[in-house]
């Protein structure tokens, strides 16, 4: 009798390790289906943020977190709709460049009370204290070194016209302001048109073909990102204006092109990718320790790009040597 009892302990036990060591497996595979980043942007159609959203996409991959990549099209219903989405399916963490600094405070707290937390790029919310990380462009820095290019190349004299982005967002009135900072200071720069294209290179090239009717003999143009500047190029070669010193925002492969070919003059390069694979690392040393380590608010400088540096570019980042 004995023996038998002996012989099935002998059976059962490694039955049992087997049955626990599934369950152990079985949870560590549930617990890394939970590990999902949500990473929501504005549209992809805009480089900057496309180049964004890659970048922690594959970080973010790469660290072992599976992903959604969602686009709210600068529509906070719609950011509103993939914040829930978010929430229901328990994400670890939100990467998010916002639709607005005041309409995504809600958004952001709503997922902070469900657990979730977030991380901003490039746009920052007019709030503390929400979002874990706030990992933007010093935009007054950029805005101020773009303008001071642009008076070198203007000779400091001359009419000039502004393209202004979106209007509700905060980055667009920081960056005009940085213009104006510095353009105010030259008595013979005179701006004759100020103008919003909503960050569109359809709505640069439609705004300058206007601005052109009523000031056929401009000098210049300075716009708040490259994809307005890029339309605003567009639509001067089409003008047959050849000479109008024209500066961007942003550092985007369309414009480092039109700064080799001569049809921008420069432009101030935002670091967009790492900005956005910053706040990946920062998600994981949050979920892992509850921590960063960093402050909320954490600001990058911009590079000033011209033809003379223009290769040293790629991509919204410089290229190692």
């Amino acid at each position: 009798m004995l023996n038998i009892q002996k012989f099935l302990i002998a059976l059962l036990i490694p039955l049992f390790a087997i049955a626990c060591g599934n369950g152990e497996r079985e949870r560590q595979v549930s617990e890394d289906e939970e590990r999902l980043i949500v990473i929501i942007t504005p549209s992809h159609d805009n480089p900057f943020f496309l180049a964004e959203a890659q970048a922690a996409d594959e970080e973010a991959q790469e660290m072992g977190y599976r992903t959604l990549v969602l686009s709210h099209n600068d529509d906070p219903a719609r950011q509103d709709q993939h914040i829930d989405r978010a929430i229901a399916s328990n994400a670890s963490a939100i990467i998010l460049d916002n639709a607005g600094a005041d309409v995504s405070i809600a958004a952001v707290e709503r997922a902070k009370d469900a657990g979730i937390p977030s991380f901003l790029i490039d746009r920052e919310i007019n709030a503390t204290g929400i979002a874990v990380s706030q990992i933007v462009s010093n935009n007054y820095q950029c805005a101020a070194l773009a303008a001071e290019e642009f008076v070198r190349k203007m000779g400091e004299s001359g009419t000039y016209a502004e393209l202004v982005g979106r209007e509700s967002d905060t980055n667009a009135h920081i960056r005009s302001r940085g213009f104006n900072d510095i353009l105010e200071q030259y008595p013979e720069l005179v701006q004759v048109a100020r103008q919003s294209a909503n960050w569109s290179q359809t709505q640069g090239y439609s705004r300058v073909e206007t601005i052109l009717q009523a000031h056929p003999d401009i000098e210049g143009i300075i716009s708040g990102n490259d994809t307005m500047a890029v339309g605003a190029a567009a639509a001067l070669r089409a003008s047959g204006k050849t000479d109008v010193v024209l500066v961007g925002f942003d550092g985007s492969p369309d414009a480092l092109d039109a700064i080799r070919e001569g049809r921008m003059h420069a432009t101030v390069l935002q670091p967009a990718a790492k900005m956005a694979r910053m706040a990946v690392h920062q998600a994981d040393e949050y979920i892992r320790t509850g921590e960063t380590g960093y402050p909320e608010k954490q600001y990058f400088d911009c590079d000033l790009v011209t033809a003379d540096n223009v290769d040293q570019y790629h991509m919204f980042e410089r290229i190692e040597d």
